[in-house]
């Protein structure tokens, strides 16, 4: 009997599944622990967003290196030394000597994070024959319940101790998530690098204009970094270049020109991130900083939002296979307008129940956008073409993230007010609209089929 055939299938979906929460649960853990840490470093808004797009950008950046690492070296390997570098980034973080020592280590757990996700899915597909479907739900469930809970877990942590705790936390889950893996998981593959395959020239220019995309947007309200432009258009140019050239570039930009229904399916999951992140991470600074709430209240209210996503993913899920993608996708919509109209109202002494009113309504979006959009794309790939879809799908999930830090830093830099939420709010309600009309032109189930 093989060791494969020895492990229970649960045992493959809870050894993955530990690991793989480590990326949601960082990424959203750290909404509640802004304010601490603009007090600790004596930062301003625009400052503490680093810590937002650092992760993000570098998450961007090691999801396509890792998974073809994971090919290159070993399903199992790969897991456990992400683990590994999560754990020494989470353990070093609390000493950081100063805050960009800080944002140093935030980027390293998203690197070590990221090679969890590519190398624990090779896993469950290579190991698991039937009920695979079941078994990526169930590991998909950790990812999303994970990044539901990360801000309660966070305001939690640091209401009871202290920001720190939010890294330290990482070290027992890491722990057993080794253990298992050492157990669990099978090895014995023979190394084959074959560094040619990854595109690191592409991700080098990604990060690159994007880094300085960003540093000239954050300038705006004060001295102006001119020399930014240049930089980020050079890098651009260079990266269209590149990734032209390239037989497997990093975003494949040939694709993207040829199908169009897909590419705007990326742009339109890209402005929903930039919406919802913008609400996931500047709610929590504002409810502490203007509303005075303590961090475990926070992280509670602010559950109204991500907890939503979770409770409505079976129910959209079969909606979705009844009438599509576009129905559901056309009530978020409506929601996330609705929800804004309901964010103009909130002040600094609005009751806690209108609140939790205002953030479910845009949970309740969330939740249909989200399975939604991904549905939507799979309607316009071929099978083949899955998993360097999904990968651009991530992408889009990620830049969305870095530029709602992004407006976040620019408007709310220096006036956490509600004058100054408000704004971030009009914003988010333009680009509402555009959401909303992009999921009237998104094809129907029928006109899908046709076409596909």
């Amino acid at each position: 009997m093989t060791k494969a055939q020895e492990v229970k299938p649960w045992m493959y979906v809870l050894t993955v599944g530990l690991g793989v929460l480590l990326n949601p649960l960082n990424s959203s853990m750290i909404a509640v622990a802004l304010t601490d840490l603009q007090r600790e470093y004596h930062l301003t808004f625009a400052d503490a967003s680093w810590l937002i797009s650092a992760f993000y950008i570098a998450s961007a950046a090691a999801q396509p290196v890792m998974g073809k690492f994971s090919d290159m070296f070993g399903h199992k390997r790969l897991f456990i030394t992400g683990l590994i570098i999560v754990a020494l980034s989470s353990a070093l973080a609390p000493f950081s000597p100063n805050y960009w020592a800080l944002v140093g280590f935030r980027a390293l757990q998203a690197v070590g994070s990221s090679t969890l996700f590519p190398s624990g899915m090779a896993v469950i597909r290579s190991e698991i024959t039937q009920g695979q479907a079941q078994a990526l739900s169930a590991v998909a469930v950790f990812s999303s319940v994970s990044a539901a809970f990360g801000p309660s877990i966070g305001g939690f942590l640091v209401g009871t101790w202290n920001w720190e705790a939010i890294f330290l936390v990482n070290l027992p889950l890491i722990i057993l998530g080794v253990v298992l893996a050492l157990v669990i998981l099978p090895g014995g593959r023979e190394v084959n690098v074959k560094l040619k395959r990854i595109d690191f020239s592409g991700i080098a220019l990604f990060c690159v204009f994007i880094v300085a995309f960003i540093l000239f947007l954050l300038s705006l309200g004060e001295s102006i970094r001119w020399w930014a432009v240049p930089v980020f258009m050079v890098a651009l140019a260079a990266f269209g270049y590149v990734e032209k050239k390239r037989e497997e570039p990093f975003i494949d930009l040939g694709a993207l020109k040829s199908n169009t229904k897909v590419t705007l399916v990326y742009l339109q999951f890209l402005i929903i991130n930039i919406v919802f992140y913008c609400i996931f991470f500047g709610m929590p600074t504002f409810l502490q900083q203007v509303s005075h709430y303590n961090e475990s209240k926070t992280g509670l209210i602010m559950l109204a939002v991500a907890g939503f996503g979770v409770v409505l993913a079976p129910l959209a899920g079969y909606w979705i296979d009844r009438a599509g993608s576009k129905p559901p996708l056309i009530l978020g919509s409506f929601f996330m307008l609705v929800g804004m109209a309901g964010m103009l109202t909130i002040h600094e002494g609005t009751a806690l129940g209108w609140l939790v009113v205002v953030l479910s309504l845009l949970g309740v979006s969330n939740g249909l956008n989200n399975i939604s959009m991904q549905t939507a794309l799979y309607d316009f790939v071929t099978p083949e073409e899955t998993g360097t879809a999904s990968g651009l799908f991530q992408t889009s999930r990620y830049l969305g993230a870095i530029f709602s830090s992004t407006l976040l830093g620019l408007l709310l830099d220096k006036h956490m007010d509600v004058l100054h939420l408000h704004y971030v709010v009009m914003v988010c309600a333009v680009l509402s609209v555009v959401i909303t009309i992009l999921s009237w032109r998104l094809p129907s189930k029928k006109q899908a089929r046709l076409e596909h």
